[in-house]
C-alpha cells in the first residue's frame, strides 16, 4: 500500500528499519529535519504481527521510574504537536487509577512523581469508582492526565506526516542483509538501499537484526494475552466507556501487575491485561502454546473478579499482541558499539507507546550526532555484560 505510490530511490540519509511506533516516529523527526529517509517495514501495512497495533494504549504522567517521568511532559507535548500536524485527535483523557498494597515502592514513587501527597483508600476509590475495588491493604493514586491513545490511528497520524514531510514508506519488503560501514548497504526482497546512517526498531526483529553485525541482546519476545470482558449490565456507571485507565503495581497473585482500560475497540467490552506472557518466537507466535499461556488467564479471570466485579468473570474476545522485554524492562536506545552510524531502538518491554514520540527523538539526536534531549546512561547497551562479540 505505501510503497506502490512513492518512486524509487536507492540512497538515503538516513533508513530506519521497523515502522511500528518507535520507528515511524524516528523518521517522522529525521524527515522533519529535512534528511531525507527511508522507512521499511517487512509486513503489507496495516498489519498486526508486532507490537504497535490495536486500537488504544494506556498514556500516563505516574511513573515510578524517573527517566521516563522526565520524559513524559515532552511526550504529552509531541503527542499534541502530532494532533495538530495530523488535523486529528488521538488522545480522550479519561485519569488513571494507579493501585498496590499501600506503601509499595513503586506506588510511593509514582506518587512524587505526580507531586502528589494524596492517597485514596479502598473506601474513596469505591465511592469515586464504583466500578473498581481495592482489597485490604491496598490504596491507590489519581493521575489526572491519563487517559487512552488511539494507536491505530497515531500509526497511521505519524506515518502519513512523515510522508508529508518527504519521507519514503516502503511496505512489504523484508530485509535481508545489512553491511556496515561509512555508507551502509542495506538488502531487502525489493533491492538495495544505502545510507550514511542506520537505525533498527524492529521490535521482536531486532535481535536477529543485530546478532550478524556482532551483538547479542538480552531480548526475550513475549506472546502476550490482550483479554475483553463483557459488563455484567451494559453500560454501568464507572465500568464500562465512562471508566478511567488502572494499573497495577506487583501484587501478590499478579507479580507483573495488571492493567485496565475503559470501552473502545468492541462495544460493552471493557479492555483488561495481565503485564506478562510466555516466550515466544516472533515468526511463530500464531502457534498455540502447549499450556502455559492458561496460568496467566486463570490469574486474570480471579483478578477481574476480585477488581472488576462489574464484568464478567472469563474474557469474551482474547487476542495477542507481542512485548520484547529486556531482563530489567528498560529500552535499549543507544549506538551500536562498533559501528557509530548504526543506532538501536529496542526492547520496549510492553510500555514504550507512550512515549514513542520521544524514543524517535531521541534515536534521530544519537542518528546525527546531536546532544540527546535526555539523559541515556539508563537505556545504554553496555549496562549488560557480554553482548559484544569478539568478532563478527
Amino acid at each position: 500500500m505505501a510503497a506502490t505510490s512513492q518512486p524509487h530511490q536507492a540512497t538515503y540519509d538516513a533508513i530506519v528499519i521497523g515502522a511500528g511506533i518507535q520507528g515511524s516516529f524516528t523518521a517522522y523527526h529525521l524527515a522533519q529535519r529535512h534528511r531525507s529517509t527511508l522507512l521499511l517495514e517487512q509486513f503489507i501495512l496495516p498489519h498486526s504481527r508486532g507490537s504497535s497495533h490495536g486500537q488504544s494504549r494506556i498514556i500516563r504522567s505516574a511513573y515510578a521510574q524517573v527517566p521516563y517521568a522526565r520524559m513524559m511532559p515532552d511526550c504529552f507535548r509531541l503527542w499534541q504537536q502530532l494532533e495538530a500536524e495530523a488535523g486529528t485527535s488521538l488522545y480522550r483523557r479519561t485519569g488513571l487509577v494507579m493501585l498496590g498494597p499501600v506503601g509499595h515502592p513503586e506506588l510511593v514513587a509514582c506518587q512524587r512523581s505526580l507531586g502528589t501527597d494524596e492517597v485514596l483508600d479502598a473506601a474513596m476509590v469505591a465511592k469515586r469508582f464504583p466500578g473498581l475495588r481495592l482489597q485490604p491493604g491496598e490504596a491507590a493514586v489519581w493521575d489526572s492526565t491519563g487517559g487512552v491513545l488511539f494507536a491505530d490511528r497515531a500509526l497511521r497520524a505519524v506515518q502519513d506526516v512523515f510522508r508529508r514531510h518527504g519521507g519514503t514508506l516502503r511496505d512489504g519488503e523484508k530485509v535481508l542483509r545489512i553491511d556496515p560501514g561509512a555508507v551502509l548497504a542495506v538488502t531487502t526482497t525489493a533491492g538495495v538501499y544505502r545510507a550514511s546512517r542506520l537505525i533498527i526498531t524492529a521490535g521482536a526483529w531486532t535481535g536477529a537484526f543485530v546478532a550478524p553485525l556482532g551483538l547479542r541482546l538480552p531480548l526475550q519476545p513475549l506472546r502476550i494475552n490482550v483479554c475483553y470482558w463483557k459488563e455484567k449490565k451494559p453500560e454501568t456507571p464507572s465500568v464500562g466507556r465512562d471508566s478511567p485507565c488502572f494499573i497495577s503495581t506487583p501484587l501478590s497473585e499478579a507479580p507483573h501487575g495488571i492493567y485496565g482500560l475503559p470501552s473502545l475497540e468492541y462495544p460493552g467490552l471493557v479492555k483488561v491485561c495481565y503485564h506478562h506472557g510466555s516466550p515466544t518466537d516472533p515468526e511463530e507466535r500464531d502457534r498455540v502454546p502447549t499450556g502455559d499461556n492458561h496460568p496467566n488467564l486463570t490469574r486474570l479471570s480471579s483478578l477481574v473478579s476480585s477488581y472488576l466485579p462489574g464484568l464478567e468473570p472469563q474474557p469474551a474476545v482474547v487476542e495477542t499482541c507481542l512485548y520484547t522485554n529486556t531482563p530489567d524492562e528498560d529500552f535499549i536506545l543507544d549506538r551500536h558499539p562498533k559501528f557509530s552510524n548504526i543506532i538501536i531502538g529496542a526492547g520496549f518491554s510492553g510500555h514504550g507507546f507512550k512515549l514513542a514520540p520521544m524514543v524517535g527523538k531521541l534515536l534521530c539526536e544519537l542518528s546525527l550526532g546531536e546532544e540527546p534531549s535526555h539523559d541515556m546512561s539508563p537505556f545504554a547497551i553496555t549496562r549488560f555484560p557480554g553482548v559484544v562479540q569478539a568478532t563478527l
